[in-house]
């Protein structure tokens, strides 16, 4: 029954998100919002839908584990998941306001919350800081729409057909999908932690190592879905742009939320999170800018590291919680040579890509 329950939760979280992307975009663009705009905040945002409702959800329920892990997984998961696969499929070509903007962005966001992670806990005060971050980044990114739309009119919303957008009944019809995607989130929520847990108990691992795993690449498969669907389309942009902007609202959205429905108490961290799993979400959005930076684009060889990376990544999660006696040669051999080896070729493409932009 638990895994009845656990991949019914995953169908309602996918099926959920899908109608309030639909919902939400289309009552977006018929506001006037640029397609840009309605990718980097709605479409990014609304595929971390079912991260909101898991870690409001774990909160409610006491499973604080689930909540961070749930968050720091995701963030991890897109990158080194998501964009790995995303490269296979094709190489990620990005535009320059992701490299130069939403980049740095993600990174800035991922360093403020490995600060507030330091007393291991985040307040109250804290989740609405968060919250309040990221109304102030969506309001930066509606006005700088509407400012390019002035300056090109029409252009941001050339080629999109949004059916019956100026009539008042199809806003009421994209506010009611809205509405549907909601309920369909809250009870897959429901049923994806509750098996969640049960898995847990079952397996002897804590709740942490469910959120950061199982929990976290459930609930980024409207990622999955959205970025290789675009990587296959050809829209590459709308790939990369996906993942960071999701990675974004996860942070300042998802945890900003749960830590305001935790109450006064707020969230409670455990300290392997600070120690390990927070670092390697800041070290997975730090990766992405050089990355980019040489030539603009993610190469299929790139996209393997990063998926080498993350079956690294959850093999240690797998040994530590395991205790089991071949970890501490598995860190060695990580930190001795995989990821120094990793850093050296990247810098040695890095500086080659430089010097063939100067000739």
């Amino acid at each position: 029954m638990d895994i009845i329950f656990f991949l019914g939760g995953l169908v309602l979280l996918v099926v959920g998100a899908e109608i309030l992307v639909k919902g939400a975009s289309r009552l977006a663009l018929s506001l006037g919002l640029s397609p840009l705009v309605v990718g980097l905040t709605v479409v990014a945002f609304g595929t971390s839908a079912p991260e909101v409702a898991v870690s409001v959800g774990a909160v409610l329920g006491g499973q604080t584990d689930i909540a961070i892990g749930n968050v720091v997984g995701s963030n991890i998961f897109n990158v080194l998941f998501i964009l790995g696969v995303s490269a296979l499929v094709t190489p990620l070509i990005v535009n320059r306001q992701v490299i130069r903007q939403e980049v740095p962005i993600m990174i800035g966001v991922s360093t403020l919350l490995l600060v507030m992670l330091r007393d291991r806990v985040i307040s109250t005060a804290e989740a609405a800081l968060l919250l309040a971050l990221l109304v102030g980044y969506t309001a930066f990114l509606v006005v700088q729409s509407w400012r390019a739309n002035r300056r090109v009119p029409d252009e941001g919303l050339e080629g999109t057909v949004v059916d019956g957008s100026s009539g008042s009944g199809s806003r009421l019809a994209q506010a009611a999908m809205i509405l549907v995607g909601l309920a369909c989130l809250v009870a897959g929520s429901r049923l994806l932690v509750a098996a969640a847990v049960s898995f847990a108990i079952a397996l002897g691992v804590s709740d942490l190592i469910v959120g950061l795993t199982i929990v976290a690449a459930g609930t980024s498969l409207p990622e999955v879905a959205t970025s290789i669907t675009a990587a296959v389309r050809g829209n590459r942009d709308i790939a990369v742009g996906n993942v960071v902007g999701s990675n974004v609202f996860n942070i300042l959205g998802c945890l900003g939320l749960s830590g305001l429905a935790a109450g006064g108490a707020g969230i409670t961290v455990a300290p392997s999170i600070l120690a390990f799993d927070a670092w390697v979400m800041l070290a997975t959005a730090v990766a992405c800018l050089p990355i980019l930076l040489t030539g603009r684009e993610i190469a299929r060889w790139e996209g393997v590291v990063f998926l080498a990376y993350y079956v690294f990544y959850v093999g240690y999660l797998i040994l530590a919680a395991e205790q089991h006696d071949a970890l501490e040669t598995y860190t060695r051999a990580m930190t001795t040579f995989v990821v120094p080896l990793t850093l050296l070729t990247a810098g040695v493409i890095y500086a080659g890509s430089r010097k063939l932009r100067r000739g």
